[in-house]
């Protein structure tokens, strides 16, 4: 899986010998513990520790324990540094046979580690290859960040990552202060452990609250190369994104509606935009309407509408798909003018590229990666582009991209998708079904995946699979046609929207 479950002792309501017993897990990832050695720490009998993590985490200790291991390992594999051997890494989360290691990596995670880290050198060179850009400052969540706590020997390496994080932020379209007298939330880090155990430790406060809203881990972080320090804020900043950005629709949710001004509304609005389904469309029209008007030029605002637009049509919410498109066009044309935000920019890509307005809708993407290379949106929407383009190596590549950088983004799922039409475009059609299948699982009101995920099943021979993703199609569009489905299509290359109206035919759909 892309985005694991972690075993939480902070948040579940765990037995404290089970708690006992993660926390120790965690704090030696490497060591071999045996039943005997978790019961000792956890201060019961070695039975009742096994009753107790099958009653409330699911699973053994020891199946627990090789979990832990491997969310060590990937941590450190993503952060991608210079000179990292995955030998060393699987020996250092406690896995001494390399081929058993490799297998349960690509098991649980989809991949093998060495795709994983070569991933990691893909983005620190488009990292490197972009122009320093900063986005002019507009209506930005402020975050107070001071010094990183560290010990005195690793105080210039804090000062390091303070001053790329805090560069990270400002392009990511945060505004960071010195103080949290002017801030809504703040930042805190602290570097603790030694040597090869030495980790970064990073968490999000709400001011007003006092509540933690979000936290990060990075381990064995003592690197000579810069590029590691500037890797590493790219990857802080871009995980801090959804969960900042669901702080500030939350904050906009809670003010009374008569209170909000455009860019409130246009927050307000955005969960019905990303949630690409038909209800919450309809709802985040009306928001982006009332934005509009406060604010002709609202660009959040601008840039969702065009992009809400031209959902329904893709997504068969109309019955004028015309005039959706050509209010979508205009929109767009208005959001570019308005733009230089790196989130903006990706929303109105994506748009664009529904629009079958390539060009243009590459342009602001790479536009939306100079200005924040750790932006996943964008990332993500220059995968869509190169699927529709015809490039599925590259797509995959970039939608991993995205999805290392925010595994829990409420569009994560739709990268999934992305990943699952690349993999159809390449003729890998049951590996397609099945990423598809994975983001249904993630996100199940999106029913038109259907339409891409049903050919998959019927190409790769899977009858009963096809004809149950199509039961599940015409369930949602009870009067959905080949022909419709060709009109709302997004802009996939001509040879693959053929296999794909033929395999729908196959299965049953009316012309």
């Amino acid at each position: 899986m892309i985005a694991s479950q972690e075993i939480s002792a902070a948040t579940s309501p765990l037995p404290r010998g089970v708690r006992r017993a993660v926390d120790a897990m965690r704090a030696n990832v490497g060591h071999n513990w045996r039943l005997a050695e978790l019961a000792a720490v956890a201060g019961v009998s070695g039975r009742t520790l096994q009753r107790q993590f099958l009653a409330f985490v699911g699973k053994t200790p020891l199946v627990a324990q090789r979990e832990i291991g491997l969310e060590c390992a990937r941590r450190e594999l993503l952060q991608g540094n210079p000179g990292l051997k995955i030998m060393d890494v699987a020996l250092r989360c406690g896995f001494p046979h390399f081929g058993r290691f490799s297998i349960a990596y690509r098991r649980r995670y989809g991949e093998t580690p060495s795709q994983t880290l070569k991933r990691q050198a893909v983005l620190t060179d488009a990292l490197r290859a972009v122009p320093s850009v900063l986005a002019p400052a507009r209506e930005r969540p402020t975050i107070a960040f001071g010094p990183i706590e560290a010990a005195a020997e690793n105080l210039p390496l804090a000062a390091d990552i303070a001053d790329d994080l805090v560069t990270a932020l400002t392009r990511a379209g945060i505004s960071v202060a010195a103080r949290s007298m002017a801030a809504r939330y703040h930042l805190g880090g602290a570097i603790r452990g030694a040597g090869a155990r030495t980790h970064l430790s990073i968490r999000l406060i709400d001011t007003e609250t006092g509540g933690q809203l979000w936290a990060h881990r990075a381990d064995s972080i003592l690197r000579d190369d810069i590029a590691t320090t500037e890797h590493l804020a790219t990857r802080i900043a871009a995980a801090l994104q959804p969960c900042l950005r669901r702080a500030e629709i939350d904050r906009a949710l809670r003010t009374p509606l008569a209170s909000l001004g455009a860019q409130d509304l246009a927050l307000r609005a955005m969960p019905g935009v990303l949630s690409l389904d038909a209800c919450g469309n309809a709802r985040s029209l009306e928001l982006l309407q009332r934005a509009i008007e406060e604010d002709p030029n609202q660009p959040l605002a601008i840039a969702l509408a065009a992009w809400a637009h031209v959902q329904r049509v893709v997504y068969h919410f109309t019955h004028a798909p015309q005039d959706e498109r050509a209010r979508s066009l205009e929109l767009a044309r208005r959001a570019r003018a308005q733009c230089g935000d790196a989130t903006v920019l990706a929303i109105l890509g994506n748009a664009l590229s529904l629009l079958n307005e390539f060009d243009t809708a590459d342009l602001v993407t790479r536009k939306a990666l100079a200005i924040d290379g750790g932006s996943a949106w964008a990332w993500s929407r220059s995968g869509w582009i190169d699927v529709y383009k015809g490039d599925p190596q590259s797509a995959i590549e970039r939608f991993r991209i995205a999805l290392d950088l925010a595994p829990h983004d409420p569009l994560a799922f739709n990268s999934m998708v992305g990943i699952g039409c690349a993999l159809f475009t390449a003729g890998q059609y049951a590996e397609g079904a099945r990423w598809q299948e994975r983001a249904l699982a993630e996100h199940p009101s999106a029913s038109w995946v259907h339409r891409t995920l049903c050919p998959a099943h019927v190409l790769a021979g899977q009858g009963a699979q096809a004809r149950r993703s199509l039961d599940a199609l015409r369930r949602h569009y009870p009067d959905l046609t080949v022909s419709e489905v060709q009109r709302g299509m997004p802009p996939l290359p001509p040879s693959q929207c053929d296999l794909v109206v033929g395999a729908l035919q196959e299965a049953g759909l009316p012309a």
